[in-house]
């Protein structure tokens, strides 16, 4: 782009429903308990686009590319929140010989809000005409989808959770994440942001994202910028939640005394530690994992917090975390190489970083999971979800199985 982009955020009244400005078809938007950013309508100023095959990793073209943009770019924004000023939404792939896109996308006009401050910005080149108001677009109407089993069919699932114990018992390994998909379709012209508000409400304490046609929900944090203030939550190790408070209560205590899930977890802490250290200084992560209660499952967690050192960006700090172990395994190169052999299927943005970042390299980034992809089609609108399950020695392949089907259930509640 030959002229520098022109950026301005402005204070407005509160706005209770940020997804009511959002493009039905294409939404853009970045949740959790109703504060984030969302993207009006569908008018884009710019997008940064990396396919496999880059000289350099994906997520480094991404953060490159992204300096580019903004380094000359005219930023009024006295509000200095998360999310206001200059800000691209991103979804980055999970691995880097994926066929999918890595992609940042910058749109004409945000609406964010955060903790009862509520703000528009308007972002468009130096030559552009000023971006118009921001309006709201009505519901479509409700609409229901169908999915039934993918590449991988439960059976097969099994099998590969058998080969990867396998693996594992021969030392390649120590743990190993597999994933199965389902697919299916939606009615042509469903209104998308249905969906995202079903599990933004259902699901609060997760992010809910729209990105690219990447919709989900979030429970895991892979790292937040602000001020130089580094944070990410990691969750590894799973159990559905009871049907009465006495079967909740025996759930929780046996993941919080799992061998085999405290090893997962603790697997997951240290990659995310190893990745921070050579960025951070006062790197601290609590020495017990805490249960993380969600409505239908318990997640082992650990909060990790330290304070940025290089002049890096959350972007770059992206680059340095994923893959984590909690969505590929240990050692990496070995569980990345047994993923793309057992799993039938591309994962594109699946398990890959999701989130926004802003021109200082602020930026929140999940892990894109309880998720799928949308793709227009000629008959609808095809859709494929994801989910996956750590396997460390002692796993059962059907218990695994079972995990994915509790995973799988926020996204094919909402589908219905």
């Amino acid at each position: 782009m030959s002229s520098r982009l022109v950026v301005e955020t402005r204070e407005i009244d509160p706005v209770e429903d940020l997804l009511a400005y959002a493009d039905p078809a294409r939404p853009l938007a970045w949740l959790r308990r109703g504060d984030g950013i969302v993207a009006v309508g569908d008018d884009i100023v710019d997008s940064i686009r990396i396919s496999a095959g880059t000289a350099e990793l994906r997520s480094a073209a991404v953060a490159t590319a992204w300096r580019r943009l903004t380094e000359d770019a005219e930023i009024h924004d006295d509000l200095g929140l998360p999310g206001s000023g200059l800000v691209a939404f991103g979804a980055l792939t999970f691995d880097e010989d994926s066929v999918a896109d890595s992609i940042l996308i910058v749109p004409s006009l945000v609406i964010g809000r955060h903790r009862g401050r509520t703000w528009v910005t308007s972002i468009r080149s130096s030559s552009a005409e000023p971006t118009p108001d921001a309006v709201t677009r009505e519901y479509g109407p409700h609409w229901a989808g169908t999915v039934g089993p993918g590449a991988q069919s439960p059976q097969g699932y099994q099998d590969s959770v058998r080969e990867g114990l396998a693996r594992i018992a021969d030392g390649e390994l120590s743990k190993v994440v597999l994933a199965r998909d389902l697919t299916g379709s939606i009615p042509a012209g469903s209104d998308l942001r249905r969906l995202v508000r079903a599990l933004s409400t259902g699901y609060p304490d997760t992010w809910a994202f729209a990105v690219d046609g990447l919709i989900g929900a979030s429970p895991e944090t892979l790292v937040t910028v602000r001020q130089r203030t580094v944070t990410a939550r990691v969750l590894a190790g799973t159990i559905g939640r009871g049907a009465d408070a006495d079967a909740d209560t025996e759930a929780s205590a046996h993941l919080a005394s799992s061998t085999k899930d405290l090893d997962e977890h603790q697997y997951a802490v240290q990659s995310v530690l190893a990745s921070l250290r050579p960025h951070t200084r006062a790197l601290a992560a609590s020495e017990q994992p805490f249960l993380l209660k969600l409505p239908n499952l318990f997640h082992l967690a650990t909060d990790v917090e330290g304070e940025l050192t290089d002049g890096g960006s959350s972007l770059d700090l992206v680059g340095a975390l994923h893959p984590t172990a909690a969505v590929a395994g240990t050692p990496t190169p070995a569980a990345i190489a047994a993923i793309r052999e057992l799993e039938p299927f591309d994962r594109g943005r699946y398990a890959g970083p999701v989130g926004w970042v802003d021109a200082a390299g602020n930026g929140e980034w999940a892990i894109a999971l309880r998720c799928a992809q949308f793709t227009s089609a000629d008959d609808g609108i095809a859709v494929t979800a994801y989910a996956g399950a750590g396997i460390v020695a002692g796993s059962d392949p059907e218990s695994e199985l079972l995990e994915t089907r509790v995973k799988f259930r926020p996204l094919v509640d909402a589908l219905a």
